[in-house]
């Protein structure tokens, strides 16, 4: 059956600015080096699309403004402004000046539209405010704006944040604490208790805080990609089975064949979780020698190869994937170096820790380089092994170098494919997207919005159905697009939508 496409935008109803219900305690906060390079990238825009309530649209979006101005109080800097002192330094400026809040009406539009796994439809991208607004702009208009669209059958909330301001897991326990909060308020039994996300650790105390200056232009500074390529965009989902498949091929090793007895790596890992690596550091021991009683192959040669081996996460398996499919979709010369980028969450990489609930940006970029002949000669597990490779590496001293880098020579966060040859992959399967219910139901989606889109831009989102299926919202050239469509090695392991 053919969806119907919508012809219309919305239609834009009111606009009215949401303050903190309790004034803001919260000192100016210093961007850190991880702040400072988004100042040249678009509002994050990301939302979520629910059926409809039985509430009517005023009760409905008097729910949402009291919620979110009850969030504001908790998350003071999303309701400040960006200031830059005398020195060059870039605050944050926890002044409950307030978000813009957003009415509107897309009556063309029915939740299907939404779900349909080809391109979707382009009237969607108006469904956020500050269209690819550069997060400079934050010192002259709101850090974050909510849109509330109402669809014929369903709603869609859509938040735009500075992103110089929150990374993913900031806006993700922002947008849960949102919800929380309107959930709490819909309640009328008073002996449900409504689980509230943990207040954000606003400390400024780590390394990424540096008293390096990023010089700015006057007129601030430009984003590092074009506007104007045509693109096309659409979901790929992948269910757990299929992930699991590809995790297994990734991981496929063969140690030892002697005769009719064959052991792969795949065989010897069994349950271990995507985290966790081979005991004693790799090595089977004891459940290696069950298997050579007659010393065919001596106990020191399987110890030595099983030393090697190393668990490809899922993840990782997926991004091998991609990286694979695109790089023999756009045909590259053999010789041609490609990049894929992952961005890695530090937090928990730093010594000291930061807190998990730290807000801002505490993520860094790591990119693995391969020629396109090693991508597409060699198999799916030497690129998973690059990639794994890389993630390990990147440790505490690994997120100091990048810090010191960045001092020796500030600058912007250079997104963007300019050689034609690049993948960048954004967005985590591990952010809380679905557990985001304002009290009438989980999420049925999770879209983006124009935001920072270009030619191998990738976001990984979690499937709603959970259990480790993933969805990739994947932007490419339109020719390298259908090159990904037609790729059996890619496509055998894409589920049909539900």
């Amino acid at each position: 059956m053919t969806i119907p496409t919508p012809s219309s935008s919305p239609i834009l109803l009111s606009k009215c600015i949401v303050f903190p219900d309790q004034p803001s305690s919260v000192a100016d906060l210093k961007l850190s080096v991880s702040d400072l390079p988004m100042l040249s990238c678009h509002y994050i825009q990301k939302g979520c699309l629910f059926t409809s309530t039985n509430l009517d649209q005023i009760s409905l979006l008097d729910l949402l403004k009291s919620g979110l101005s009850r969030a504001l109080s908790r998350f003071p800097p999303l309701a400040g402004r960006l200031v830059t002192d005398d020195d060059g330094y870039v605050y944050i400026k926890c002044n409950d000046a307030g978000v813009e809040f957003i009415h509107a009406n897309a009556c063309d539009f029915f939740v299907r539209n939404l779900l349909v796994p080809g391109d979707l439809p382009e009237g969607f991208k108006e469904f956020f405010a500050f269209d690819r607004m550069v997060s400079f702009a934050g010192h002259f208009s709101p850090i974050m704006a909510v849109q509330i669209t109402f669809l014929a059958d369903g709603i869609f909330i859509g938040c735009s944040v500075n992103h110089a301001v929150t990374d993913g897991t900031s806006f993700w326990n922002f947008f849960n604490t949102f919800a929380e909060e309107c959930k709490a308020a819909k309640s009328t039994t008073t002996t449900k208790t409504i689980t509230i996300t943990p207040t954000p650790d606003f400390r400024r105390d780590s390394v990424l805080v540096s008293p390096a200056v990023l010089r700015l232009p006057p007129s601030g500074p430009k984003v590092t990609f074009s506007n104007d390529v045509p693109l096309r965009e659409r979901i790929f989902s992948f269910s757990r089975e299929s992930i699991l498949k590809l995790k297994a091929k990734a991981n496929e090793k063969k140690l030892v064949d002697n005769g009719d007895l064959t052991v792969t790596a795949v065989e010897i890992m069994g349950k271990q979780s995507n985290d966790m690596y081979c005991q004693n550091n790799g090595k089977v021991g004891s459940i290696l020698d069950s298997w050579y009683k007659n010393d065919t192959v001596t106990k020191q040669h399987a110890d030595s190869e099983a030393i090697s081996m190393t668990t490809i996460s899922s993840f990782q398996s997926l991004c091998a994937l991609l990286w694979r499919s695109v790089t023999r979709a756009r045909k590259l010369p053999p010789n041609k170096t490609t990049t894929f980028r992952m961005a890695v969450n530090c937090r928990h990489r730093l010594e000291p820790k930061l807190d998990p609930y730290y807000f801002g940006n505490a993520i860094q970029s790591i990119p693995t380089y391969a020629s396109a002949g090693d991508v597409l000669s060699r198999d799916l597990r030497w690129c998973a092994e690059k990639l794994n490779e890389n993630v390990i590496a990147h440790d505490n001293g690994m997120v100091r170098r990048f810090v010191e880098d960045w001092e020796a020579n500030p600058g912007m966060f250079p997104l963007g494919n300019a050689d034609g040859a690049s993948v960048t992959m954004g967005s985590s399967p591990r952010f809380p997207m679905y557990e985001n219910d304002f009290g009438w139901g989980r999420p049925l989606a999770v879209r983006s919005g124009r935001a920072n889109k270009f030619d191998g831009k990738i976001s990984a989102f979690p499937s709603r159905e959970g259990s480790g299926s993933i969805d990739l919202e994947v932007v490419l050239a339109p020719e390298t697009m259908a090159g990904i469509e037609s790729d059996s090695e890619f496509m055998q392991y894409v589920s049909a939508p539900n």
